[in-house]
């Protein structure tokens, strides 16, 4: 009988206890795979795979994931201007889908038994990898090891002293989970209510002080150039993301509600999906009709809700899907965005589906394709329901 476990292994605390409590207390052989969904670089991929190892795994992989999940999902969020809560986007939430995707697939490659995750029994990651595992490989057996035994992080550090592993506590202290959509960042600080994260909690710190003007180009509502340079959405994200993180853009805490019913906070770092969603939304500002925003609006939040809740694969997300890629015709252009320390200002557009450029008219300026006669009779028919009601009940 097999007895491998592919371990969901991200060379954090949580993964690293997992490895010794899979390998010692339950006589199984670890396999470890971490999902790269863009948020590593080929050194730190390499530092992991070299900690799996240190750590006695029997092998290690790393599944490359990176362009599929962009076209699988962040497509969408972008085309949906997704923000949860008006705050966050989704850059664990998304990327945890398609994570558990890829490792059930490994799994099953490998002929595993097991599989395993790091989750804790309080937050939303343990929901949406058992969900995409039950869904897809119900004979499979899920091991969840630090919900099971109910382990705080000292508990971990302590377990893993035991077994030779020293654990920096200082790093220890702060959960980070890097994507190409954005990091999340959780500790103390998260725990509570009122206290902020401290300024070096966050990966990225204030490198460059001098604003600096960037341009934005969208096809279709895909990024597929930044300053004039044209490349794939991916790097698009990459390239701007480096480049937004040397003025600590994108940091923000996110408060909402959980999967499991409780309110949650956590902090996060997202340069490039904050900048994009609101050059993207400000297009779409110039190049939509006022009815198609209204219904996007709608279906954008939609789509960010069953994203956050695991219901990516609900047949009613293809057709949410299928309508935003719909509205995104004329989504075509432009946009300048001037970064700052901090912060980021979308100084507006160039778009030859531009409708500001109708000639109908300027803004509180000029009318010229209609005379104030036209709007006098329209205002009074506009009104007739109004009056019709106070004329009826007083």
């Amino acid at each position: 009988m097999s007895n491998k476990v592919v371990l969901a292994f991200s060379g954090g605390l949580d993964t690293s206890f997992c490895v010794k409590y899979l390998k010692h207390d339950k006589n199984l052989e670890v396999h470890s795979a971490i999902v790269n969904t863009g948020g590593f670089s080929e050194e730190e991929l390499k530092a992991v795979e070299q900690k799996a190892y240190d750590l006695g795994v029997t092998s290690h992989i790393t599944l490359e994931e990176t362009k599929a999940y962009y076209e699988k999902i962040i497509k969408y969020l972008i085309f949906g201007n997704v923000l949860k809560n008006n705050t966050y986007p989704l850059s664990v939430s998304a990327e945890r889908i398609y994570q558990a995707i890829a490792l059930i697939e490994y799994a099953k490659k490998v002929d595993a038994k097991y599989i395993a995750h790091g989750s804790t029994g309080a937050g939303n990651d343990q929901v949406r990898f058992d969900l995409v595992f039950q869904l897809l490989a119900p004979e499979m057996e899920i091991i969840t090891p630090i919900r099971d035994l109910q382990l705080s992080r000292k508990d971990e550090i302590e377990y893993l002293a035991k077994h030779g592993v020293d654990v920096d506590w200082k790093k220890a202290q702060y959960s980070i989970n890097k994507g190409l959509w954005g990091t999340s960042v959780g500790g103390a600080e998260t725990l509570t209510s009122d206290k902020a994260l401290p300024s070096e909690a966050y990966p990225s710190q204030l490198k460059e002080e001098n604003p600096q003007v960037v341009t934005i180009e969208f096809e279709k509502g895909e990024p597929v150039g930044l300053n004039g340079v044209k490349s794939s959405p991916v790097e698009v994200i990459q390239k701007l993301e480096a480049l937004a993180n040397t003025y600590a853009i994108g940091r923000d805490v996110h408060v909402g509600d959980t999967i499991i019913g409780i309110k949650g906070r956590v902090g996060f770092e997202a340069a490039a999906a904050s900048i994009i969603i609101k050059a993207h939304h400000t297009l779409e500002k110039h190049t939509l009709s006022k009815w198609q925003l209204h219904w996007k609006e709608q279906m954008g939040s939609w789509y960010g809700m069953f994203i956050h809740e695991a219901q990516y694969f609900d047949p009613v997300m293809r057709n949410i899907e299928a309508f935003l890629t719909d509205t995104q015709e004329t989504v075509t252009g432009t946009v300048f965005v001037e970064l700052l320390p901090y912060r980021f200002t979308v100084q507006g557009i160039e778009s030859k589906h531009d409708l500001m450029k109708s000639g109908f008219g300027d803004y509180g300026e000029m009318n010229n394709k209609w005379t104030g006669d036209d709007v006098k009779g329209f205002t009074k028919i506009m009104a007739n329901s109004m009056k019709i009601f106070k004329h009826v009940n007083g």
